[in-house]
């Protein structure tokens, strides 16, 4: 994975992550957003938006 700094913001003092985890896989791998789903790259895993 490229550029890990892009996947937090920094808001009053505190890091927060901009993406959420895989249920699945744990903290630290990243679902990526999609216009309807979030997924896992990892596994596969896939949360559909309403």
């Amino acid at each position: 994975m490229g550029a890990k700094w892009k996947l937090y913001v920094v808001k009053d003092d505190k890091v927060e992550r901009k993406s959420r985890f895989c249920p699945r896989c744990g903290e630290g791998v990243f679902m990526a957003e999609h216009k309807d789903r979030y997924a896992c790259g990892n596994c596969g895993y896939t949360i559909w938006k309403k």
